[in-house]
């Protein structure tokens, strides 16, 4: 068996375990590399460890950090609190304050998991005080860590562009985030619509800040009463915190502290320096978040073990492996074959649908990271965009978060208020996250490959 077919075979029966059994992918995937590159290729541990992404492992601890003392110190409520007064408490717009939110704490480097299990409680809580379809709010906010996740200095910008980055072809981080960013605000502004959101029109909202207080207890009650525990499956790897019991920000106090200041500060530097003079996202992250620890000592109490070490194990683990699939030539393997197709139109949508059916149940990171160095190589014929196809791929792997058996779909169902019955909000979205695997990927083939504008 030639090394190529025997590393396409590792990497199925990874995706596998990793989807029936609790079982960290990125653990698999480095016990892969090994087995593969050692007893197969004859690598020897140092090639081997010559594939971890360094910079990529200080990117996501920095960024995970940094978002860790945010929601520790309180400042995510507290841009939650300004934007619902800055849209005058009117309950029309606080959907659209939840899922713009939701897309700004993943545009500048949270994970997206992360970011909707700090939004869903409050969103959902809230929703449900205010008689807003709860469907329409947990999607929105789901939609909105999509719409933020693909900017250049997001995990799965940084994760994307650094794969395409080294084959060595044109590409547009910018189109890859707008492309992205524009998908799912349609997406969302369809539910919107469809799911009532015309009806809140006129409504006003009283003592937001006693909402939000409500909606973190009474959600991270129902969180904790279900016994969910998402960690190390689905399409992310960060489970659902206490939002309740973070600290700081489970105050609904208006005053806002010198520690809140600072962060939002260190908010802004990170987006200018790291995207204007183009530093490093990792160092700059890691650096902002020390400093913020420096100002604040107790309020970052606790922050290191927030961090998602799960996700770090993962992405790690899967990039260490898909370069020793480089070593074993599997990715010129794979382009040839599609190659001969002749049809790398319907290739392209292919490996839409593979990157959306899998990552309904698998992990999103692992899909991007394992699916993009595959579909990147046969693209070189010119037949088709290849920012096109990447930017198709990204969306069409990523929408499918809705899912409830990937970890943003499961962080919604499992903050579900009182009075909403399980069973049903369980059937509703699954019923919406059906929808999505199946009309998701022709619907980003359409719009971002067939026209061939990028």
């Amino acid at each position: 068996m030639s090394a190529p077919i025997l590393s396409i075979i590792v990497l199925a029966v990874m995706f596998l375990l990793a989807t029936v059994l609790p079982i960290n992918m990125g653990a698999l995937a480095f016990v892969g590399a090994f087995v593969l590159g050692a007893l197969f290729l004859g690598m020897d541990t140092k090639e081997i460890l010559a594939q971890f992404p360094g910079g990529l492992f200080l990117t996501l601890v920095g960024v995970t950090y940094l978002f860790a003392i945010a929601q520790g110190n309180g400042t995510i409520d507290l841009l939650i609190r300004k934007a619902v007064k800055l849209v005058d408490n009117r309950i029309a717009l606080i959907p659209w304050v939840m899922f713009t939110i939701t897309a700004v704490i993943t545009a500048v480097g949270a994970l997206g998991p992360a970011a909707v299990a700090i939004m869903a409680p409050i969103g959902l809580g809230f929703a449900a005080r205010y008689k807003i379809n709860p469907l329409m709010m947990g999607m929105l906010i789901v939609h909105g860590a999509q719409a933020g996740g693909f900017s250049p200095i997001a995990v799965y910008g940084v994760i994307v562009n650094g794969l395409i980055a080294d084959t060595g072809f044109d590409f547009s981080p910018t189109a890859l985030f707008l492309s992205s960013f524009i998908f799912n605000t349609a997406i969302a502004v369809v539910l919107y619509f469809v799911l009532g959101g015309k009806a809140l029109a006129g409504s006003r909202v009283a003592h937001f800040a006693e909402s939000v207080s409500e909606a973190r207890m009474g959600a991270s009650v129902g969180s904790r009463a279900a016994g969910v525990d998402f960690k190390g499956a689905g399409s992310g790897t960060y489970g659902p915190r206490d939002p309740a019991g973070d600290g700081p920000s489970s105050s609904a106090s208006d005053r806002v502290t010198f520690p809140q200041i600072a962060t939002v500060i260190g908010l802004v530097v990170l987006a200018v320096v790291a995207l204007g003079f183009k530093v490093d996202v990792g160092f700059v992250s890691i650096t902002i978040a020390v400093v913020l620890a420096l100002v604040s000592p107790q309020a970052q109490k606790g922050a290191v073990n927030k961090i998602s070490w799960s996700t770090v194990l993962l992405i790690c683990g899967m990039l260490t492996f898909v370069g020793v699939l480089e070593e074993a030539g599997t990715i010129t393997y794979v382009s040839d074959g599609v190659a001969q197709m002749g049809m790398p139109m319907l290739a392209a949508l292919m490996i839409c649908y593979i990157g959306a059916v899998v990552s309904a149940f698998a992990s999103s990171t692992a899909i991007l990271a394992a699916l993009i160095p595959l579909a990147i190589p046969f693209l070189d014929s010119g037949a088709v965009s290849a920012v096109g196809v990447v930017c198709a791929l990204a969306v069409a792997s990523t929408i499918v978060d809705v899912s409830p058996f990937s970890t943003n779909g499961a962080l919604v169902l499992a903050n579900a208020p009182e009075g909403i019955n399980p069973d049903r909000f369980y059937k509703q979205i699954l019923a919406y996250g059906g929808i999505v695997v199946v009309a998701g990927p022709p619907l980003a083939w359409l719009a971002l490959v067939v026209p061939g504008w990028l």
